[in-house]
């Protein structure tokens, strides 16, 4: 029985000395030990670990133990008892040094686990969401339809803008043939009974251009207070050139079909009427009202202004001889004397002629003051040349209102007042 009892004993004792071990400590201990040839740097501030009471392990050896022990002893070390007494058969504690730092980074990485698991489960989702291929499939495709419709948008933008600028100049173009239609006596009007006549449309043509000239004028002039780029003021200073090409255009067809009315100056008012040189302005005397806006000049625009000066002036007084030499011509040809009634009309064909000579004057002056805006637009800078057309601008503007204030002022009757 003594043998019996000794070995129940002894498995009493070894099942007692494993549940003094825990599995998890030992496991904990190794990694510790393979720590230790990893040389993994630890992050976490060392403080006591409380481990939990230790469960008995299946399938663990005495010898197993034992070997694991530096000490080479399979007694675990005792507790400490109520009492405060600690047991001298306690081990050193240099072998369990990596014992707390395993523990930490396994409780830590257990606690990252929960957070993200638990804090970020939302989060989770919406990657495991994104991931999805489907998804990932669908969002390219709207980004791709996005991405298309407004490069759509872009071009229907653009499509309208240029055929609105299109559209207007087919307007201006279907205008200025209806316009010269009717200068030529080759306009149909289906819908009036009488066609206007050439003089009232070049009135009525010439009070629109005056209008949309003024607009512009005063869009250009803001331009120039807000000290903006030359960029900017170059096209408003190209739409001023076009809009004075406009009106001589409408001149030249004008002077085709009825060149003393274009010569009497009516269409303009009485102040412009009185300063008018071959149906429009005198070209050297925009060049003096230039020349007052537009300082400082240098060495080079001076010189260049100069001869431009000089040469106008040479062709305006060129035209003036011709045409006073027509004109003279003409009144000598009608006032000739015994005029028999069969040679009137001979008489009278030679008097036309000369008349068309005159409109050939009228457009060689129309051609002068073109160049001289053109050289003008050459010599200056784009903020003068800008100047320049404003100034040409007011002069004219400043004509217009002194006829207005002319007829306007009051009048004092000759009778008595009572």
């Amino acid at each position: 029985m003594m043998p019996a009892s000794s070995t129940m004993s002894k498995e009493s004792a070894t099942s007692y000395d494993m549940a003094e071990f825990d599995q998890s400590a030992i496991f904990l201990y190794l990694d510790g030990h393979d720590q230790e040839q990893r040389q993994t740097l630890n992050i976490f501030p060392s403080q006591p670990m409380h481990v939990a009471e230790p469960i008995p392990a299946k399938g663990v050896s005495m010898g197993m133990v034992a070997a694991m022990l530096p000490n080479g002893n399979s007694s675990p070390p005792k507790r400490q008892d109520q009492g405060g007494q600690r047991s001298p058969a306690v081990p050193p504690p240099a072998p369990t040094v990596a014992l707390p730092n395993s523990a930490k980074e396994t409780k830590s990485s257990l606690t990252k686990k929960e957070a993200t698991s638990g804090g970020k489960g939302a989060t989770s989702g919406d990657q495991e969401r994104v991931r999805d291929p489907k998804t990932l499939r669908r969002l390219a495709q709207n980004r791709e339809a996005a991405r298309k419709s407004r490069l759509r948008k872009k071009a229907y933008i653009q499509q309208l803008e240029t055929s609105r600028i299109r559209l207007s100049q087919l307007e201006q173009q279907v205008h200025v043939a209806r316009v010269q239609g009717v200068f030529l006596g080759t306009g149909e009007q289906p819908s009036f009974p009488s066609a206007p006549s050439p003089a009232v449309v070049f009135d009525m043509e010439y009070g629109r251009w005056v209008e949309e000239h003024s607009k512009l004028i005063f869009q250009l002039r803001a331009t120039l207070n807000e000290h903006l780029a030359d960029e900017q003021l170059q096209g408003f200073v190209n739409g001023a050139m076009a809009q004075h090409e406009e009106l001589l255009n409408l001149k030249g067809a004008m002077a085709r079909a009825d060149v003393f009315h274009l010569l009497s100056g009516v269409w303009a008012s009485p102040a412009e009427r009185c300063f008018l040189w071959l149906g429009g302005f005198r070209p050297s005397e925009v060049i003096k009202v230039m020349l007052k806006h537009v300082e400082p000049l240098s060495e080079g625009q001076i010189l260049g202004i100069y001869n431009l000066q000089q040469s106008v002036q040479e062709r305006e007084e060129a035209l003036n001889h011709s045409m006073e030499a027509t004109q003279q011509s003409i009144s000598d040809t009608i006032a000739a004397p015994d005029v028999a009634p069969a040679t009137f009309m001979g008489h009278m064909s030679l008097a036309m002629n000369k008349v068309a000579s005159m409109e050939g004057f009228v457009m060689q002056a129309d051609g002068l003051r073109q160049q001289t805006l053109h050289k003008l637009h050459h010599i200056l800078t784009t903020r003068q040349a800008a100047r320049c057309m404003v100034a040409i601008a007011d002069y004219f503007h400043r004509l217009r209102a002194l006829s207005t204030l002319w007829v306007a002022r009051p009048r004092h009757e000759d009778g008595p007042v009572l």
